[in-house]
């Protein structure tokens, strides 16, 4: 209880002490726009995103401009949207070697990061944010992964109170604290650290806070049984207001009501299978997006859930995705940019068929506590009977 007490008082006060960055106004969306979807928690965040945030210790480092050449090999081509700039350095303070004009361009996508992408135009190579970019497509197909696919490499399990630190150093302050026993995916492991996709950035969990630590197999053939061939996780605010309480059971419903086999051949429609969001089903009135608008509604939340889903969904190139739109042009906050996917109404939902010729299993987790886990297995025959 006291390791509980002390981190989040470290939290309060790297939030209370972070600095307001200058964006470059002109070019960034609007706060309006950027909290279109309840979900997101907009442009306070952007102290995250270049890396300026307050830490002690060190941080998983990205690759740079310096590991690419004006011959490097493309994995996207995309559109480059209007009155755009792209940067020598991750800081919109740095010097504009790209821009877009007035009808935008279409560049080469080199390296696609967490919140800033590293691009090619006119023989210059440049750093962009992710949300500049529009209508991203592989240059080979067949060879690379789906547009923001980040492939977790590991899950595990917590095995006491468990903070996420800001950086590696166990004095640093942390973004969230897990309850023991918490399911989660880990993007990678440097230094005795686990590295997890925090929001736009990274958290860092001691090894010695996990247990249980198992492999995710590489691709979709299993490396044992029991091995989940993708895992992804996302984190959500724990504020104790009556809405985000709210919130945080309609997360908890949301796995309940996905977790299941899908035969091959059949198709998951997450307003139709997690829904239909009432209170009958136990979801409870939350933030939701209605005609642009953040409104108390029924189910506020389970975007997060079906977001969370797709970032799985995405490292498997056998589920074919029918259906899915994003919240509007910001994305939502809890995810890199492009890889959210809302749901709620006939245009708003995610769909997806299991063109495997195996079954696959698809299972929720989340403890309350700020993490929600998403697992995808191959069904083997004796597990189905």
């Amino acid at each position: 209880m006291f390791k509980r007490l002390i981190a989040l008082m470290l939290l309060g006060c790297i939030l209370f002490t972070l600095p307001v960055l200058a964006e470059d106004s002109d070019e960034d969306f609007s706060d309006e726009e950027l909290l279109e979807a309840p979900e997101i928690l907009g442009k306070d965040h952007d102290y995250k995103y270049n890396g300026r945030y307050p830490h002690i210790g060190p941080l998983y480092e990205e690759k740079s401009r310096e590991d690419f050449t004006l011959s490097s090999p493309a994995l996207y081509r995309a559109k480059f949207i209007a009155n755009s700039s792209a940067y020598r350095d991750r800081d919109i303070d740095s010097e504009k070697l790209i821009r877009s004009g007035a009808n935008g361009k279409t560049v080469d996508v080199l390296y696609v990061g967490s919140y800033w992408a590293i691009i090619r135009s006119g023989g210059e190579i440049a750093y962009c944010k992710r949300y500049k970019l529009e209508e991203p497509e592989a240059v080979d197909p067949d060879n690379t992964p789906r547009y923001g696919t980040q492939k977790h490499a590991y899950i595990a399990t917590t095995a006491d109170v468990c903070e996420v630190r800001v950086s590696m150093d166990n004095t640093d302050a942390c973004w969230v604290v897990l309850n023991p026993g918490t399911q989660i995916s880990v993007w990678g492991i440097q230094d005795g650290w686990a590295i997890v996709n925090y929001w736009r950035v990274y958290g860092y969990i001691e090894i010695s806070d996990l247990k249980d630590l198992a492999p995710v197999s590489p691709t979709d053939t299993p490396l044992y049984q029991e091995a989940p061939i993708a895992a992804y996780t996302s984190y959500y605010k724990m504020d104790q207001t009556e809405s985000n309480i709210n919130r945080i059971n309609n997360i908890s419903v949301a796995c309940q009501r996905l977790t299941g086999v899908l035969a091959p051949g059949e198709s998951f429609n997450f307003n139709e299978d997690a829904g239909p969001y009432t209170k009958e089903i136990g979801y409870r009135e939350a933030p939701v997006l209605i005609n642009g608008k953040s409104e108390p509604g029924y189910g506020g939340g389970t975007c997060q859930v079906s977001s969370t889903l797709y970032n799985a969904l995405l490292q498997l190139p056998g589920v074919e995705i029918v259906h899915r739109r994003p919240h509007g042009p910001a994305g939502a906050d809890y995810l890199p940019h492009g890889v959210d996917a809302a749901v709620g109404n006939t245009d708003l939902n995610l769909i997806f068929t299991n063109r495997y010729d195996f079954p696959i299993r698809i299972e929720g987790h989340t403890s309350d506590d700020g993490a929600l886990c998403m697992l995808v297995y191959r069904v083997w025959p004796e597990d189905a009977q």
